[in-house]
């Protein structure tokens, strides 16, 4: 009895119990499981959308785009522009960018080229390339250096050649950065992608202007400025802080994220009502067993720790089970859920993961305690007479 009583003998009790009905415990186990896959998904898809749009003190980064456009395809701007915007106050440095997608609507595989001056991306991202790949980007025209995501993605590797959106082009390299706009991008010369889609002419036309201002509190003056310089021309421009630019692109995936949490939350909902489920019709079966452990010499603290480890073992299965299989599939896939050219990154966590697994553990222990205090309340007599 003493052995028993340890916490060794409590477990050893109570992992008998649910192998007693390998099919009833197989099933919690996975539907435990497939809601902590859902719960883990669906935050690390909430982080790649806070990582993307929270709006840091120290942001110093704008986008000029064209007023009243959304699509890349659709916002054209006369390079020209790039002088009057340096000329601003405030303004450190004007990159101009031409973007192309695959796709242009919300999806999970996109690939966007960002042509940039060859200079000024040498100079922004010296550190983020190796000299080998940068070297060999500048070499050619029709290089691209590619995000991790978008080479991890597509099985890209250095001296391969891909082509989308109707571009051919040279894989230079791998950049490594945090940005997540660099994550599933392909970085190429911005006379080759105008040179390459026809459209304008090369050197004269872009999709936005990429602007860093000296000083973070400059930031809204300085859109002010961009847009109130352009407002009479033929392309007027709307002038946003990059993290606001990404939530405004992104607003159907924001939304539907979060949707997906609400569903997370009826989710775990389910962990709590199939555990509970699950544990009393195992006592109701086995109450003939609980009066014989009574007569034993169990007290109520014994058979309701019994009772608790049970549903513990259960969540702890289905939560390590389904957060394990979240964090691989998030980390092989490298999904990125992309609309009108913007990128946002889903993450894998161990974070998450951990914190899957304490929830499933957490609602499987507050399920059983229920079902603890009637098998501990429970009289020998009615349980012989069941």
């Amino acid at each position: 009895m003493n052995a028993l009583t340890g916490m060794r003998g409590v477990f050893a009790l109570a992992w008998r119990g649910l192998r007693r009905r390998p099919t009833r415990t197989a099933l919690v186990v996975a539907g435990v499981a497939v809601a902590i896959f859902l719960v883990c998904s669906v935050d690390a898809m909430r982080t790649g959308v806070e990582r993307a749009t929270h709006r840091a003190a120290s942001e110093t980064a704008l986008v000029v785009y064209r007023q009243n456009r959304y699509c890349p395809f659709t916002s054209q701007l006369p390079q020209s522009y790039e002088r009057a915007i340096r000329d601003i106050p405030g303004v450190r440095t004007v990159t101009p960018v031409k973007i192309v997608v695959s796709n242009c609507r919300a999806s999970l595989d996109v690939v966007t080229f960002r042509g940039v001056p060859a200079e000024s991306f040498a100079a922004d991202h010296a550190t983020q390339a190796s000299p080998e790949a940068l070297a060999a980007w500048l070499a050619r025209s029709d290089a691209a250096l590619l995000g991790p995501e978008l080479a991890a993605r597509r099985r890209l590797r250095p001296g391969d050649r891909f082509t989308a959106a109707g571009v051919d082009a040279f894989v230079a390299g791998i950049i490594e950065s945090d940005a997540p706009q660099d994550q599933s991008s392909a970085f190429v010369h911005l006379g080759f992608l105008q040179e390459q889609l026809k459209r304008g002419g090369t050197g004269t036309i872009v999709t936005q202007f990429d602007v860093r201002v000296d000083d973070p509190a400059n930031l809204d003056r300085v859109a002010a400025a961009i847009d109130e310089k352009f407002a009479a021309d033929a392309a007027p421009t709307t002038t946003r802080a990059e993290t606001a630019h990404v939530a405004r692109a992104a607003t159907d995936v924001i939304a539907l994220v979060g949707f997906a949490q609400l569903l997370s939350f009826a989710a775990l909902a389910a962990v709590f009502a199939l555990v509970a489920n699950a544990i009393v019709l195992s006592m109701r079966s086995r109450e003939r067993e609980v009066s014989i452990l009574q007569t034993l010499g169990f007290t109520q603290l014994h058979l309701g720790t019994l009772v608790v480890v049970e549903a513990g073992i259960l969540g702890t299965l289905g939560g390590v089970i389904g957060a394990a299989s979240s964090y691989a599939i998030v980390g092989l896939t490298r999904t990125a859920m992309t609309m009108e050219g913007i990128s946002i990154a889903v993450p894998p966590s161990l974070g998450i993961s951990l914190a899957g697994i304490g929830m499933a553990i957490a609602l499987s222990l507050a399920a059983g305690s229920v079902p603890a205090i009637m098998a501990a309340r429970q009289s020998i007599v009615a349980g012989f007479r069941s």
